[in-house]
């Protein structure tokens, strides 16, 4: 699932040269929604806020482009670094603007929207899925998000959190276990180990 992504096109991007811009950006999006919709949730039943804010670190990207150096890592963990600042930012600016708004008025029509038992059902378990995450530490938190909500490798991830693909792969199993225990704990299912 990971996309390689290619060196030159990478150092043509960062010449400036829009068709391989365009390019590079096209590769790396699908992934950055993924991360930021892993990190960030449902917002209010949609994925609005996450999609958003994957579209600002793809500007964010764009801006650091040219400032871009290889220096033997992945051009992945430069691009996930921007992302991992920019979903921090979201999360601080979404607790200090949490608020209620008022509607103005009430729409006459139907809402193709899912109703609300659907919604419930999509909230509690976005909300249960975001419990269990939120029990594993910081790293174990974003490699499990990296390495299976945004498809990188171990040693991509590596470059992004600072350890070796070994490690990676490691604390990927220790945290996944200790994911499927917490569950078999919390939502009275079985443990598989």
């Amino acid at each position: 699932m990971t996309i390689a992504i290619d060196q030159d096109l990478v150092r043509r991007a960062v010449r400036r040269d829009p068709d391989a811009t365009a390019t590079l950006l096209a590769q790396v999006r699908p992934g950055l929604v993924r991360y930021c919709r892993a990190r960030l949730g449902r917002v209010g039943g949609a994925y609005a806020t996450a999609d958003d804010v994957a579209q600002e670190v793809c500007l964010a990207l764009l801006g650091a482009l040219p400032k871009y150096r290889d220096q033997g890592r992945p051009f992945t963990a430069f691009v996930y670094g921007i992302a991992a600042h920019k979903v921090a930012d979201a999360q601080r600016s979404a607790v200090r603007d949490a608020v209620v708004a008022p509607v103005e008025h009430v729409v006459e029509r139907p809402d193709a929207a899912p109703g609300p038992e659907q919604q419930a059902v999509s909230t509690d378990l976005a909300r249960r899925l975001c419990g269990l995450l939120g029990r594993l530490t910081e790293t174990q938190r974003e490699i499990v998000l990296l390495r299976v909500a945004v498809g990188l490798s171990a040693e991509e991830v590596g470059d992004v959190v600072g350890l070796s693909a070994a490690a990676v792969r490691v604390a990927q199993s220790r945290a996944l276990a200790r994911l499927r225990s917490i569950a078999g704990d919390e939502l009275g299912e079985v443990s598989a180990a």
